[in-house]
């Protein structure tokens, strides 16, 4: 890769307007995340409703289960179906998967940094990370929203996905990038 290539920077935003299903969302539940691509680094910054739901145990910081809370997920795939699954909640905790195909996790990563900010019922977060090369390039991406206690528990998409109950882990209804653009 030639050094301009490494350090071009590519911007991309992805909008959460639709239930999992493809039924509009709620206005007021609308998502939005920015995030660029370079080779060595990839930035997400989050815009979100924020909903109060109860936060995670412990202080800010890496939280299995992260799902099971107020979060905002980016996944993006990469080369040979490996794919990226970044989660970012509203009170600082975060998850970063790597996996080598459908749900098979193969490995966790750190964020290089992570920070977030409730402001009313508005909520932002910015996460930096670096990518494992193996993963590279990123071709496709989708976009989620969970929030809410069960029985009332609303998941959002940025592409809907198929199935009677939704699961995220479907690379086939990414979003190709070039199309983000």
């Amino acid at each position: 890769m030639k050094n301009s290539e490494k350090n071009t920077r590519q911007t991309y935003r992805l909008n959460i307007t639709r239930n999992w299903d493809g039924t509009p969302a709620s206005p007021n539940d609308i998502c939005e995340i920015v995030f660029s691509l370079k080779a060595d680094e990839i930035v997400v910054n989050v815009e979100a409703p924020f909903y109060d739901d109860p936060p995670p145990s412990g202080p800010a910081g890496e939280k299995e289960g992260l799902w099971n809370f107020e979060v905002v997920e980016l996944f993006l795939l990469g080369r040979g179906g490996r794919y990226l699954e970044i989660e970012i909640g509203p009170h600082g905790h975060s998850l970063i998967l790597a996996l080598h195909s459908v749900r098979r996790v193969s490995g966790r990563h750190t964020p290089l940094h992570c920070a977030t900010r409730i402001n009313g019922n508005r909520w932002q977060g910015v996460l930096t990370l670096s990518p494992e090369a193996e993963l590279l390039p990123f071709t496709h991406a989708n976009a989620y929203a969970i929030h809410g206690q069960e029985p009332n528990r609303r998941y959002l998409a940025a592409s809907p996905v198929p199935g009677e109950r939704p699961d995220f882990h479907q690379p086939a209804r990414f979003i190709a990038l070039k199309d983000l653009q």
